[in-house]
């Protein structure tokens, strides 16, 4: 990580909203945390906040198939059980709200039925690897990692763009181990977390859709990497990482402007823009199931 001339600032963050004792799974086995947390108890692995208009913010519980939502004054209430392992989640502007889910592909959610259906299972009859974390373009697009196990040793992560007439492409298929993802704010360009890389990539679009030019747009390190991504309404981007208990703010060139510090576990994994003037970043920090809140107002 590398910055010009003044070094990073440091922000603290405040516990928002734990997740109360009565929803923790103890001592449960589940074959999500044998293969992704071997050897760590996991009663929950909080994911994908997303704040639908009302104030009230939504997150995933992934291996218990669960999707709370946390009220402004930070009481929980679980809108969903279901057999699957949702990922990632974001609220469109007519207050749709989709689902990445490991297990299932593209999913929607109706909150006031509690009901969940398949929005898209497969491409070309193929099961996808394990679908990550989405993205939801001003036009309708939706963008999407599958992730799967992929790393350093199985390049093979993919970034497919679901478009509103139902085309699907698939962006790159070289990824490793694509995670969260953000396009810039003139919609040209589309970040993506490449968590066992441990760098964040650069995707510029063609005329005609296509990407070209992939580059590393910044580097990390630790044992894990960048998790989910956002961008404010200055181009900054911000990136959680899933294991050094920090997210980074990165200006449009690369630089590294802020380091937002989780005052609870190491286990950053998601970020979402909050506050009336969006003036507060709330953060998924997973290994204590906690959501905490920073104020950027002034960054």
């Amino acid at each position: 990580m590398m910055y010009l001339e003044t070094p990073p600032r440091l922000i603290e963050t405040r516990l928002f909203s734990a997740m109360p004792e009565k929803f923790r799974r103890k001592g449960v086995r589940i074959d999500w945390a044998d293969a992704n947390r071997p050897n760590v108890p996991t009663d929950s692995f909080i994911e994908g906040p997303s704040f639908d208009s009302d104030g009230n913010l939504y997150i995933v519980d992934i291996p218990f198939g669960r999707i709370f939502r946390i009220a402004p004054d930070g009481e929980w209430s679980l809108v969903i059980e279901y057999e699957g392992w949702p990922n990632g989640l974001k609220i469109a502007s007519d207050g749709r709200i989709l689902v990445a889910d490991y297990r299932h592909g593209i999913m929607e959610l109706d909150p006031n039925a509690g009901r969940i259906k398949p929005v898209l299972t497969a491409r070309n009859s193929e099961s996808f690897r394990g679908c990550n974390d989405l993205h939801l373009a001003s036009n309708g697009d939706i963008y999407f990692t599958d992730q799967g196990q992929t790393g350093l040793h199985d390049p093979s992560g993919r970034v497919y763009r679901l478009a509103s007439n139902s085309r699907l492409d698939c962006l790159i298929d070289t990824g490793i181990s694509p995670n969260g993802l953000v396009l810039d704010l003139t919609e040209t360009v589309l970040f993506v977390a490449m968590t066992r890389d441990n760098a964040v990539w650069r995707l510029p679009f063609t005329k005609d859709g296509s990407v070209s030019k992939v580059g590393r747009f910044c580097s990390l390190f630790g044992t894990s990497g960048p998790d989910g991504l956002t961008m404010d309404a200055r181009g900054r981007l911000f990136v959680g990482h899933a294991s050094l208990g920090h997210v980074f703010v990165f200006a449009p060139n690369g630089e590294l402007l802020a380091r937002i510090k989780s005052c609870e576990g190491p286990n950053c994994t998601n970020v979402a823009i909050g506050g009336e003037s969006g003036n507060r970043l709330y953060i998924t920090e997973s290994s204590t199931g906690s959501v905490l809140v920073a104020d950027i107002g002034g960054l």
